[in-house]
């Protein structure tokens, strides 16, 4: 299918099928037969059956020898890093996020922008019995949670708009434009944002930006910082947030990040 306002359209059927599987997957963790994926994207098992198994032969798919069900292999997420700026933004922070672990026992994850949404390309697990995590891969809401709101305060006004719009398209509902607002000049303000997570019970989340070498907002790193009942964390909150500041100044340093 062409891209919108290209001049000419070109097909590669096998190409649109192999990717078509992967989307369908990516929402299938459970992974699916052939036979489920045809009927799913309304093709024949015989138009699948090909693409699928040289998709397993290339790593790209991996199949359960139980249950015969395909499944996204790791080949896609480790090409997708080694192909994209990412990359350079993960080799940049994963000795800091393993310094900040190590330090506030909490765990952190850092999160860029992808289209309508937050996405974690990298974390680091509190060295902890218990700690709270997110998984990389994993979808952040860009305009309620506390990484996708620092993104969009330290982000250009024309690049917020449409990354609002996308994350309104992509939500199927619009966001209160006035609220967001007030919220974002607040997060600016303060430099981070820190407060009570929406979704976990005992965690706050806290998020810096991370910024390159154009000055520019590359990612927010983010500690959901989970509090015990007997109060026997190593590091209290306020000192965890001057711990995740310093790491994110250093890692804005490492991508050639200079103050104004």
């Amino acid at each position: 299918m062409a891209r919108p306002g290209s001049k000419k359209t070109y097909s590669a059927p096998a190409i649109e099928k192999g990717f078509e599987v992967i989307e369908l997957l990516a929402g299938r963790p459970e992974g699916a037969l052939v036979s489920e994926m045809a009927a799913d994207l309304g093709r024949s098992v015989g138009e699948l059956f090909r693409i699928v198994v040289v998709m397993e032969q290339l790593g790209y798919l991996r199949r359960s020898e139980a249950t015969d069900r395909y499944a996204v292999a790791y080949k896609l997420l480790d090409v997708a890093l080694r192909a994209t700026p990412s990359q350079d933004l993960v080799r940049a922070a994963m000795p800091e996020m393993q310094m900040l672990a190590r330090d506030t026992v909490q765990s952190c994850h850092l999160v860029v922008a992808s289209d309508g949404h937050g996405l974690v390309v990298a974390r680091e697990e509190s060295p902890a019995t218990r700690g709270f995590a997110l998984k990389v891969g994993a979808h952040i809401d860009l305009l309620r949670s506390c990484s996708g709101q620092v993104l969009l305060a330290f982000s250009n006004p024309d690049l917020v708009e449409r990354m609002v719009a996308a994350a309104e398209a992509e939500q199927g509902a619009p966001v209160d434009r006035d609220w967001l607002a007030e919220r974002l000049v607040t997060v600016q303000r303060q430099g981070h944002d820190s407060r009570e997570s929406p979704v976990t019970f005992g965690v706050t989340d806290i998020s810096f930006p991370v910024f390159g070498f154009d000055r520019r907002i590359v990612a927010a790193l983010t500690i959901p910082f989970l509090a015990l009942i007997d109060g026997s964390q190593v590091m209290d909150r306020d000192a965890a947030r001057e711990k995740l500041r310093a790491a994110c100044a250093r890692i804005s340093e490492r991508l050639g990040y200079q103050p104004a």
